[in-house]
């Protein structure tokens, strides 16, 4: 494979980096792929749930709770055209101080086969990308928490790398009660890339503002989530050449018009993740999710598939919390996440 078609690669590893207005603009577009099962399985955010799972911590660290203390996670995902990518984490809580995320996520996008201009082949070489993560929480009252996470990111593209920072703040409002989660999270409020990849001038990083709603039904085993992102910006759309809007009628050529409450319909829709959560007890679950925005721009035109859907479980056997996901992106291919959790101190005999 040639060295251009790894950064086609790298492009696509965000389901807007290729089509939308926001894609492709920013350095280190792996920061915004789920990393977990669950909230690939969510339709690709969940930062709504608090249900002490150090899975969702990444992408809202006000979710880190102390009920996390001394737990483990791993996670690996198969992505599209054989690259890899996942994390590993542990989260440790001091009391009168608060509650820590340690983890590394990364990206293996594997090994190339070189070559120049002409076609010959001169040699191989590797990509990959990491990031550093440290994630911290604090319980306000109750029911608010606040937390931030502070990622190192270091990038290696051939002989090519770069390094940077970022910083990502959460809040979170759970009312144990009513069963009702709400979060709002800026992803990459403050960011800076240190090292660019060939000398000149820096990159923009990751920007993004997120809002999200979960309802557990009283009763029932169903909850219910919907989160909002890129709100930092309305308008999503995008001319796509192979699917172009008919202004004018072939036959009659006269205008078509477009009805102001489809298109308004459309624009908000983009922006909205939804997913249900079937729970069966404590020990298993199964999750449902839709990415409109994911559909709209990957599906292949006049092609039906399910495109922008994903579905997931998660079970408990003996000490670990295990979950699977399978996640549809376009016909070219899909993601398959495999995620596991463990609290250390459950193998430790009480004393």
């Amino acid at each position: 494979m040639s060295r251009s078609k790894l950064f086609f690669l790298f492009s696509l590893l965000t389901t807007h980096s290729l089509f939308s207005q926001i894609g492709g603009s920013t350095a280190y577009a792996f920061l915004n792929l789920p990393f977990s099962a669950r909230e690939s399985a969510a339709g690709g955010n969940l930062i709504t749930v608090k249900d002490d799972d150090i899975n969702l911590t990444f992408h809202n660290p006000s979710l880190i709770t102390p009920a996390m203390d001394n737990n483990l996670a791993y996670s690996n995902v198969r992505y599209i055209a054989d690259i890899s990518y996942g994390y590993a984490a542990y989260s440790k809580s001091f009391s009168n101080i608060g509650n820590f995320v340690a983890g590394i996520q990364y990206v293996d996008y594997g090994k190339f086969t070189e070559a120049d201009p002409t076609g010959a082949i001169t040699g191989n070489f590797t990509a990959a990308d990491y990031s550093f993560n440290i994630g911290y929480s604090r319980q306000l009252d109750s029911m608010f928490s606040v937390g931030a996470t502070l990622k190192t990111i270091y990038s290696n593209l051939d002989q090519y790398t770069s390094i940077g920072s970022s910083l990502d703040i959460g809040s979170t409002y759970y009312n144990p009660k009513y069963l009702f989660t709400a979060s709002a999270v800026i992803v990459g409020l403050a960011g800076y890339q240190w090292k660019t990849y060939s000398g000149g001038d820096q990159e923009p990083l990751p920007f993004d503002i997120q809002l999200g709603v979960s309802k557990k039904v009283k009763k029932a085993p169903f909850r219910f989530s919907l989160v909002g992102q890129h709100l930092q910006k309305w308008d999503l759309t995008y001319n796509d050449p192979a699917d172009p809007i008919l202004t004018v009628d072939p036959l009659t050529e006269t205008p078509i018009k477009q009805k102001p409450l489809n298109i308004f319909g459309d624009k908000l829709a983009r922006h909205l993740i939804g997913s249900v959560e079937i729970l069966f007890g404590k020990s298993f679950s199964i999750l449902l999710g839709y990415n409109y925005e994911r559909r709209k721009e990957l599906q292949v035109v006049n092609v039906g598939g399910l495109e922008g859907f994903s579905i997931g479980g998660c079970i408990r056997i003996y000490k670990f919390n295990m979950s699977i996901s399978y996640a549809e992106y376009s016909i070219a291919g899909a993601s398959t996440t495999f995620s596991v959790t463990s609290n250390l101190s459950e193998f430790y005999k009480k004393q």
